[in-house]
């Protein structure tokens, strides 16, 4: 199997077609997170930038927005389904279909983005190395990325109320690819360090993740993005059902009037190539 074939099959089966589909949910679950981390990076007029697993386009058109028509934006991201939604929402933007941890980069660019795109490497320090191609020698990478689960509210708290419902789950392990691959603040600036990067900077960011309107919108979205998603993606739907319901009860004091959202705990990581 190549490199990250797990993941390109992983998002190019029901997981992309279903985050593609819930595009609009999911850009109003992550709005918070995404203003700070595009703040963050900082795109100026006429740069040209790389939008690592951009998925469906939200962060990409937002940079160019960014950069303006003197500047350039192209995501790349390895699902087929997310990109089709991404390349039908504008114009003015490139997309690519590829594997951001082998594709032959030019040194072209002055900022490589990404919001929560780049923690699924199997070898994250050589998939690093060669993003870092893509960068100019005065070039910048800035991204997102998740802290420790158990700091993420909105995926500790629901799989947390459904385990009793759910089938034994096998430990995790906090170095295989996934959504918490970085957690570990050390681990992280060693791998940029091993990839060629300096001046690394990893600064935290709470901010809150947005899972509905009301208790049912975000009950159903619990089974829907995240650790009991995953979870629970094979269960019948009398469990689900039940699941639900449980998950729904552990969410309820999170309400307010404007909507149940939960704490998110992420780190903002920026790095210049050495």
């Amino acid at each position: 199997m190549t490199a990250n074939a797990a993941q390109i099959e992983y998002w190019n089966g029901p997981v992309g077609e279903r985050w593609a589909a819930y595009q609009d949910v999911l850009d109003r679950a992550l709005a918070e997170i995404s203003s700070a981390a595009l703040a963050f990076a900082a795109a100026k007029p006429g740069e040209r930038v790389l939008d690592i697993g951009c998925g469906c386009g939200t962060t990409t058109y937002a940079l160019a927005k960014a950069v303006g028509p003197s500047g350039s934006v192209t995501g790349v991201d390895i699902s087929s389904p997310m990109l089709k939604v991404a390349r039908r929402r504008g114009t003015g933007v490139n997309f690519l279909q590829a594997d951001a941890s082998t594709h032959l980069f030019h040194a072209t660019h002055d900022l490589v983005f990404s919001r929560f795109g780049v923690m699924f490497f199997d070898d994250p320090v050589a998939a690093f190395a060669n993003i870092r191609k893509a960068l100019k020698p005065q070039g910048r990478i800035a991204f997102v990325c998740w802290r420790d689960v158990k700091e993420n509210l909105w995926a500790s708290v629901p799989i947390g109320a459904a385990m009793p419902l759910l089938p034994p789950q096998e430990p995790a392990d906090p170095l295989a690819p996934g959504p918490f691959a970085y957690a570990d603040k050390d681990r992280l600036t060693r791998i940029l360090s091993g990839a060629g990067f300096g001046r690394v900077r990893i600064d935290r960011l709470d901010a809150a993740m947005y899972m509905g309107a009301n208790l049912d919108e975000a009950s159903d979205q619990a089974l829907r993005v995240g650790p009991l998603a995953r979870a629970a993606a094979e269960l019948d739907e009398a469990t689900r059902a039940k699941i639900r319901d449980t998950v729904r009860d552990a969410l309820a004091k999170y309400a307010t009037a404007g909507g149940v959202a939960l704490p998110a705990a992420c780190w903002l990581v920026g790095a210049n190539p050495k």
